[in-house]
């Protein structure tokens, strides 16, 4: 019988295939190497990448391929040829433009490459069942078209009826989309796409065109498409931290309550989430969305929004340095709310200096963990700012997923990105940026509500940790470029 053995002995018969084999490895090796450093963001993971990469080629240039190629050239084209600042504009209403704001928030605006906008209504949602109680209303309500986009979309209860939903509205005769992302419907069955399909849906995953090193799932895991969308007649817009399942409505018995956030957004700035949309639809499909902006836009109300779309196409660490500068901005206060915290070297420089201002800093983070790695490698971060006199609050209320930040009464932001590099630098995320009092004023007494569910972490505990989870946070912290 012709075994493992045989085909070894074969292969090592015969040294001049060997020989080709590792000169092919080696000249890939060359070739990722170079490119990292034509591309390098950060040296350190340059600086990783290279040595691994010329010391030890296998297995680094398979880790490289997976991990490392950033292909987001073709991406970053669409955009520009989009005209992502223009088409919002194409309404033909400028006064719509918060031209104030703007002069107010210049990197912001920059970033995002879309004005603050005027004439929208605003509405928090906490918890998952508020939030998709509005999501299914608007779907309800929709007319025209449907726009929705999750990283995470699950076969169960929630996605059932999210399924039965968009499938209704398809055969009333809405235009519906949808997008996931590869890596988080990990689980999707072929069947839940094949019924939606079947009802006139059009479902992509982020990386349908673009399976680089795809064999039984996608392999490109690193870049991922985390935000969360759904717009409604390009008139209402729900952002936020929420994805589909059950457990965004508390109902994992090992997480127990789950505290998130979304919010609503009716008028113009619903088209920019409509933009970004289109924009991650095209480069996933290779197909253009119908239909183009309305003649007018509808005002909802009185509110400014900005809309902030970031992800690796970006040519800089644009969501880094959007956050980064609110940072520095802030004079009395700067509370920062996110699931994990492995931040880079720039945002915790920025978050000491704020303290030494005299900034009220406060990070609000989840008790009990998710993801261990994750959480390992955010505690060792939050135990450094506890150290430097920066005030950190464990939620004991179930499991924190929201991404909230408070700064001052000038801004409040609401959106997917968590405050870590893959958010940062890695995913594609949504932010949205808001400077009116009245959803300052909305926020600041949901996250007060939120510390009445929090204890805050002393300096004893920080400095009374077993040395074993010591060892085990600061190994996951070096982690933190990837996590």
């Amino acid at each position: 019988m012709f075994g493992i053995d045989d085909i070894i002995r074969a292969v090592v018969a015969d040294l001049h295939l060997v020989a080709l084999v590792m000169g092919a490895i080696y000249l890939l090796a060359i070739v990722c190497a170079v490119r990292e450093i034509l591309n390098s963001r950060t040296s350190q993971g340059s600086i990783a990448w290279v040595l691994s990469l010329i010391l030890l080629p296998i297995p680094t240039v398979l880790l490289y391929l997976i991990f490392g190629w950033k292909l987001f050239d073709d991406y970053a084209t669409d955009r520009m040829q989009n005209g992502r600042a223009n088409r919002p504009l194409r309404a033909r209403d400028l006064s719509l433009i918060d031209g104030e704001t703007d002069a107010k928030w210049p990197v912001q605006v920059h970033v995002s490459e879309l004005p603050f906008l005027k004439g929208n209504e605003v509405e928090i949602l906490i918890d998952g069942h508020a939030t998709f109680d509005s999501i299914f209303a608007g779907i309800e309500a929709a007319q025209d078209y449907l726009l929705v986009q999750f990283y995470i979309v699950r076969d169960d209860r929630l996605g059932q009826e999210l399924a039965e939903r968009l499938i209704a509205k398809a055969k009333a005769g809405v235009a519906v989309y949808l997008l996931y992302d590869d890596i988080g419907s990990t689980g999707m069955p072929k069947r839940y796409r094949r019924e939606l399909r079947d009802a006139g849906i059009k479902v992509s995953s982020f990386n349908r065109r673009h399976k680089f090193l795809r064999l039984f799932g996608p392999t490109r895991i690193n870049y991922r498409n985390h935000r969360k969308i759904v717009v409604a007649d390009g008139k209402h817009a729900w952002i936020g931290g929420h994805n589909v399942g059950v457990e965004y409505l508390g109902e994992n018995p090992k997480l127990g309550h789950w505290r998130d956030t979304h919010v609503k957004v009716s008028g113009p700035a619903a088209l920019g989430c409509a933009l970004l949309f289109r924009e991650d639809w095209e480069w996933a499909t290779g197909e253009r969305l119908p239909g183009r902006p309305p003649a007018e836009l509808a005002s909802f109300g009185d509110k400014s929004v900005l809309v902030m779309g970031s992800g690796p196409a970006d040519k800089l660490e644009e969501c880094a340095i959007a956050f980064t500068d609110l940072i520095g901005r802030a004079r009395k206060r700067l509370w920062i709310v996110s699931p994990y915290f492995v931040p880079d070297t720039d945002i915790r420089t920025a978050l000491f200096a704020a303290r030494l201002r005299g900034v009220d800093v406060r990070l609000m983070l989840p008790d009990n963990p998710d993801h261990a790695l994750v959480w390992l490698a955010s505690m060792a971060h939050a135990d450094n700012l506890v150290q430097h006199d920066i005030a950190v609050y464990r939620y004991t209320d179930g499991f924190l997923h929201q991404k909230v930040v408070l700064m001052d009464d000038e801004m409040a932001t609401i959106g997917s990105a968590n405050f870590d590099n893959r958010s940062f630098a890695i995913n594609f995320e949504i932010t949205l940026w808001f400077t009116d009092g009245e959803t300052i004023k909305a926020v600041e007494a949901m996250l007060e509500e939120d510390f009445k569910s929090c204890r805050q972490v002393g300096l004893s505990e920080v400095e009374s940790r077993p040395w074993a989870l010591y060892l085990a946070t600061q190994a996951a912290k070096l982690l933190s470029p990837v996590l």
